[in-house]
Parts: C-alpha cells; sequence; structure tokens
C-alpha cells in the first residue's frame, strides 16, 4: 500500500492495483491507507512529495527476522 502524492492532492494505491483514492491532506491519506494496511496486512509506504519514501510500517507478516 502506497500513499503518493497527486498533484496537489494526496493518494492511496495498493501495489499492482490501477485504481487510487485521493485525499486533501496527505494525514488523511497516510490513515486512509494505515486501516487499509491494517485489513490486508501488508506493508504502507509513505512518500513524501518528491516521490522518496519517507517512511514505512509493516501491518503482516514481515518476512524479516528483526528484534523490536
Amino acid at each position: 500500500m502506497h500513499v503518493v502524492p497527486a498533484g496537489d492532492r494526496w493518494a492511496v494505491e495498493a501495489e499492482g492495483s490501477h485504481g487510487r483514492d485521493t485525499f486533501d491532506t496527505q494525514e488523511e491519506a497516510v490513515a486512509a491507507g494505515t486501516e487499509r494496511a491494517q485489513q490486508k496486512k501488508v506493508e504502507l509506504l509513505i512518500h513524501g512529495r518528491d516521490g522518496r519514501i519517507r517512511e514505512r510500517n509493516s501491518y503482516g507478516n514481515d518476512p524479516r527476522d528483526i528484534r523490536g
């Protein structure tokens, strides 16, 4: 699940999906993306205006064996 800039708005996109939902603020998009990522047990990637990933959160089976 990705939160990405969409013009002057923000979008939530599912990886491999063609559709996306847009929101007025990044905060709204992150909240919606977090809810969806938790439901689907997937990772949420939050991108900045420059398109680079600035934060990631995993809500599912994390393939890495990391403590903490």
